[in-house]
């Protein structure tokens, strides 16, 4: 494995399972008591199946840049629905705080992660491109 490629894997692992990270916990959430709050339980299902099915496709060679702005996609929507679901509601629904504690916490860090190491390898992926043109 030469050096170039080495920080790409490494990233694709490493966002792969920050994603996984965020799936899983809105899957334990789903299942605990999420499943019974109309629209919002099966979003939260969603959610956690998208973060899975892409964690997987991620692993799988190198992905286009298609797939990763859909990892991103997903991320972005986790957070935009936990921010709505503290101030203006999500159907209905509104938690305040940091709660469900921890879960809510570590679903901020695991988003929040899933997108900065896609920026990562999205400049990595970049530089890689340049060096190779030079």
């Amino acid at each position: 494995m030469n050096g170039r490629r080495l920080p790409t894997t490494a990233l694709r692992w490493a966002t792969a399972a920050a994603l996984a990270a965020g799936g899983y916990i809105h899957a334990q959430l789903y299942v605990d008591d999420y499943r019974f709050i109309p629209v919002v339980g099966p979003l939260f299902l969603l959610q956690a199946s998208a973060s899975f099915a892409l964690a997987v496709l991620l692993l799988t060679g190198t992905p286009p840049l298609l797939l990763r702005a859909a990892a991103a996609g997903v991320a972005l929507g986790a957070l935009g629905g936990f921010a709505a679901s503290r101030t203006v509601g999500v159907f209905g629904f509104t938690e305040r705080g940091l709660q469900p504690a921890p879960q809510a916490v570590l679903s901020l860090v695991a988003e929040i992660g899933t997108l900065l190491l896609l920026a990562t390898w999205q400049l990595a992926v970049v530089a890689a491109t340049t060096a190779t043109a030079d």
